[in-house]
């Protein structure tokens, strides 16, 4: 099977860790996104499976062989730099067909797969061109079809679109996926970006400090976040993360409080916790200027423009909420008032920064609700 496994994976340099014990596997076929920040490990990872990179300690299996001291030429990957990585002296034609010639692939086949890529990523007449009379999106694209070529088992792409400005990004993502379809690789793909992660991957492993955080489908990462981190990492602007008290069958944040229903508060009696943190996205909130049922009140800060609607920046009783509007029409020190919606509701343990979980009942009703407004399908 085509699928990737760590096992107990570290990587070390000197005393530093740079990736803790990491334990998943990538399944045969699918699109698996590594996200996280800068220095989280998320290239690392790339690099252990590509051979790139030794392992400290664990064991990597590739196509259930155990792979740890296999060298990076006969694992069967292809693999896309940041940077491109074109020779610079080679035309389009012979830096796509190089790693077959050295392979010594069949002449009609090259011509075959060249053909191929060519037509798939719109690099058809500029074959006899070198790489520096080529745009970033062509040189982009070039670097792909040179991956793509190889027919490797493994397909794995560092960063691949960051030089690209938003419209590339935007078309190479639908390229990518285009490949994916066609030749059905397993794709490890890494970057920072969550909209990249969000829109491609059919898994998201994301990565902090060297450390697994999660690791589930987009739609559970979004909303059903495994702890504050992630909450706060996905979603532009974060997720609120406020300081509570637990009152009776309420929520006090500040001097204010709003009421849970019956489903919160036997999630919440169930796990026993005495301390907890609260946590709303900002657009699972409604803002008016007129107090609202089970709602807060607090002063406008700040008003972010997003093109179609605003980000609101609020002090309630000390602390920072967003929340989100569909008018611009606020000013510093205004009273506004915001209701956060109960289905929406994240709860984290205080010392630990973990998802509490969810009502079972709750879940239902919320999946439900996805699938009338045509986000999932079952």
């Amino acid at each position: 099977m085509k699928e990737i496994k760590f096992e107990h994976v570290k990587k070390s340099y000197g005393d530093t860790e740079v990736v803790k014990d990491l334990n998943f596997t990538i399944k045969e076929g699918e699109r698996l996104i590594l996200l996280g920040p800068s220095g989280c490990g998320k290239s690392t990872i790339l690099r252990m499976i590509a051979g790139l990179e030794d392992i400290t300690a664990g064991n990597l299996f590739m196509n259930g062989q155990k792979v740890n001291d296999i060298p990076s030429g006969k694992r069967n990957v292809s693999m896309v730099f940041q940077n491109y990585a074109l020779y610079p002296h080679m035309t389009v034609k012979q830096n796509i067909i190089y790693g077959l010639k050295v392979k010594k692939v069949d002449k009609e086949e090259i011509e075959k797969r060249l053909e191929f890529v060519l037509e798939m990523l719109q690099l058809k007449g500029y074959e006899d061109r070198l790489p520096k009379q080529l745009s970033g999106g062509q040189r982009q694209r070039v670097a792909l079809a040179r991956a793509t070529v190889k027919r490797s088992d493994f397909f794995l792409l560092d960063e691949p679109l960051s030089n690209l400005d938003a419209q590339l990004r935007v078309s190479a993502r639908k390229e990518l996926k285009k490949i994916h379809e066609m030749l059905g690789q397993t794709i490890v793909y890494v970057t920072h970006d969550q909209i990249e992660a969000m829109t491609f991957a059919d898994r998201i492993v994301l990565m902090y400090n060297g450390e697994l955080q999660m690791i589930d489908t987009p739609e559970n990462v979004y909303h059903r976040p495994a702890n504050v981190f992630t909450a706060k990492f996905i979603g532009s602007p974060p997720t609120n993360i406020l300081e509570m008290e637990l009152g009776d069958g309420s929520v006090k944040i500040g001097k204010q409080s709003f009421l849970l229903n019956d489903l919160w508060k036997q999630q919440i009696s169930q796990i026993g916790a005495e301390e907890l943190l609260f946590g709303i996205r900002p657009e699972h909130t409604e803002l008016s200027a007129i107090p609202l049922p089970n709602g807060l009140r607090g002063q406008v800060k700040y008003v972010e423009n997003q093109g179609d609607n605003y980000g609101v920046y609020l002090d309630v009783d000390g602390q920072e909420l967003i929340a989100m509007s569909e008018n611009g029409n606020w000013h510093d020190g205004q009273d506004a008032y915001v209701r956060p919606f109960m289905e929406k509701f994240h709860f984290f343990f205080k010392n630990t920064e973990k998802n509490i979980g969810y009502p079972q009942q709750m879940k239902v009703v919320e999946e439900l609700h996805y699938l009338e407004e045509g986000k999932v399908t079952v």
